[in-house]
């Protein structure tokens, strides 16, 4: 692990203790490979940054904000630091807390698009609902 990641772990420890009720929404779909089998990881940390969540074969990190990143001393925080991760590989997204919370399948969507096409799917597929499952049954 690199120096500056292994500074980083222990904030990464406590946002994961801390999250927001939006990075909970969504961490509720993203975990144990729901999204096209796709593994993710909650408050990862990555060089001296920790992301919300990140797709390590994807080398996709999704961040969800709150209303402080429509402020301008953070939104050139939020730049330098997509940079940063970007010249290292990663594709970066970014959600609003209200995005995440109302329009989550959106968010969702969105999110596996930019996933590379599943070569070897070992996640769940969605079980049938309603009264058409039921039909396929009898």
């Amino acid at each position: 692990m690199r120096e500056r990641e292994w500074c980083s772990k222990p904030h990464a420890k406590h946002l994961r203790q801390t999250m927001t009720k939006a990075e909970i929404a969504l961490w509720s779909r993203l975990k144990s490979k729901q999204l096209n089998g796709y593994k993710f990881r909650r408050q990862h940390p990555v060089d001296n940054y920790v992301a919300d969540f990140a797709c390590i074969s994807a080398k996709l990190i999704i961040e969800v904000d709150g209303s402080i990143h429509e402020r301008a001393l953070q939104q050139e925080k939020d730049a330098k630091r997509d940079r940063t991760l970007s010249a290292l590989g990663w594709k970066i997204l970014r959600f609003s807390n209200e995005a995440v919370l109302y329009r989550t399948d959106e968010v969702l969507n969105d999110i596996a698009l930019r996933l590379p096409p599943p070569t070897g799917f070992a996640g769940h597929l969605p079980r049938e609902r309603g009264r058409s499952a039921q039909a396929k049954k009898e």
